[in-house]
């Protein structure tokens, strides 16, 4: 009966990183003014609040305005085929289920922040010594790039039959 499914179940864990990632980000939102950082770590780690309009290191973020809805667009065709892909997935197939329910937790996170503000919302700042600054991100940010990373490193596993 639950064959049926395939690993749609896992859909619980998406459910769990959507939830996360926006209560994080209206907490986060409320702590913090735009871009004078909390520190965490010295010289490592810190809080800041930021407002991306764009995608991935704010790519398209100086356009116009309608990357807005190219990437809502782009989220819900990704989400679509994530949730297809995980329906179909076998009972051994469990690491590429928890790569792809991450993925989609982490795009429909983004996906709600752009469709209600028209920008996503970042509050991690990683750095060294403040002369090196990875863009800031996110919680739906992690989830996507560990579920990449999953996904990637599954590739290399050995398959079963």
């Amino acid at each position: 009966m639950l064959k049926q499914f395939g690993k749609l179940p896992w859909l619980l864990l998406s459910l769990i990183v959507v939830l996360l990632d926006q209560i994080s980000k209206l907490h986060f939102e409320a702590l913090l003014q735009v871009h004078p950082p909390i520190t965490v770590i010295e010289n490592y780690f810190s809080f800041s609040l930021a407002y991306n309009k764009g995608a991935a290191f704010s790519f398209l973020a100086a356009a116009s305005g309608w990357q807005r809805w190219f990437f809502i667009v782009i989220a819900l065709a990704v989400s679509a085929v994530l949730v297809v892909w995980l329906k179909r997935l076998k009972a051994h197939e469990s690491w590429v289920a928890l790569a792809l329910a991450l993925i989609l937790g982490g795009a429909i996170g983004n996906l709600i922040d752009r469709i209600a503000y028209g920008q996503v919302i970042d509050f991690i700042l990683l750095h060294w010594q403040h002369r090196w600054y990875f863009p800031a991100f996110n919680l739906a940010d992690s989830a996507i790039t560990i579920g990449a990373a999953v996904l990637i490193l599954d590739m290399f596993r050995t398959k079963r039959a």
